[in-house]
């Protein structure tokens, strides 16, 4: 398999970054971090949830952030929303969203933990939202969430994450999503999950959504890389996590992926002083530090050098 020669990066800061957060960061702070986010070259932002907002007060204001940044979108940039019903799609729908991504476990017990429910009862229950917003006009993904391994019942095994995946992919799924939500997936283990999902649906384009828990999260890009991925989630500093697996730790950072592809010749389209702008207000607004390993360093990451790859070609 080729290694793509550029990455389309979705940052996740406002979604998984800010979900799990204790401060409920006022919507014109958060329209202020898309701005930088957008202004450094990020093309594709995912800006909430419709979720409870009872449940997940941090996502309530999804619909008017919405609203707020529909302009942008006459500069390209496309922004996502997580549903996980046919109320959530509604939701969407209503607050003008033209993307929407769909995420369902993979394993039983994050199933059950994540949604009360089994992964069939979900799966009929995530259905009906795929379908209304297909019929809708709105483009939808879906997502598999441990999609490598799970806190409560182990590893994925590859064929099930498969069949898990399949109904959506046949009713009109735009892409594909897998994610190691706990951030416990090794490269052996990223490369043999989704080389099963890439065969299983050749056509369809497959993100990988990466924690960092066990510092695996780099590893396991160069891995998908090396598969030919060219989709990937993170979250400005590594912000995020999710409150239904235990133990999972936050992103991998926006920042240190951005760093790594350009030192291996693989074009983001962000502009990394631009990007680091983003960290000062965001620490400000969570209020606390961030945890990527380029937050701690003040020199700006290196820019895209293709001497970087010359370099390493005569190592």
């Amino acid at each position: 398999m080729v290694r793509p020669t550029s990455v389309d990066i979705l940052d996740t800061t406002l979604r998984d970054g800010l979900q799990i957060e204790k401060a409920i960061v006022p919507t014109d702070v958060k329209v202020a971090l898309a701005e930088k986010l957008i202004g450094s070259g990020l093309k594709h932002i995912e800006v909430g949830s419709f979720v409870n907002p009872k449940k997940v007060p941090q996502m309530a204001d999804t619909d008017e952030l919405l609203r707020r940044l529909a302009p942008h979108e006459a500069d390209g940039v496309e922004f996502f929303t997580l549903v996980f019903n046919l109320k959530g799609a509604q939701r969407a729908v209503d607050a003008g969203a033209k993307n929407i991504k769909l995420v369902l476990s993979a394993s039983e017990g994050h199933s059950k933990a994540n949604s009360d429910a089994s992964i069939a009862e979900a799966s009929d229950r995530l259905m009906d939202a795929a379908v209304f917003a297909r019929d809708q006009g709105l483009r939808f993904d879906i997502t598999t969430a441990v999609s490598f391994i799970c806190p409560f019942d182990g590893i994925t095994e590859a064929d099930h994450l498969v069949e898990v995946l399949r109904p959506f992919v046949d009713a009109g799924a735009h892409g594909v999503g897998v994610a190691d939500t706990i951030g416990n997936a090794n490269p052996s283990l990223v490369r043999r999950n989704t080389s099963a999902v890439l065969d299983a649906f050749p056509d369809k384009p497959v993100n990988l959504h990466l924690h960092d828990t066990y510092n695996f999260g780099m590893a396991n890009v160069i891995a998908a890389l090396d598969l030919g991925i060219a989709n990937f989630d993170a979250a400005m500093g590594g912000l995020g996590g999710c409150p239904f697996a235990p133990g999972a730790a936050g992103n991998i950072g926006t920042d240190d992926l951005v760093h790594l592809l350009h030192r291996e010749g693989v074009a983001t389209g962000v502009d990394v002083e631009a990007l680091t702008e983003v960290r000062d207000p965001l620490i400000a607004a969570v209020g606390h530090d961030l945890t990527s390993s380029l937050s701690d360093i003040p020199a700006t990451p290196a820019v895209f050098d293709d001497r970087f790859v010359a370099a390493s070609a005569k190592v």
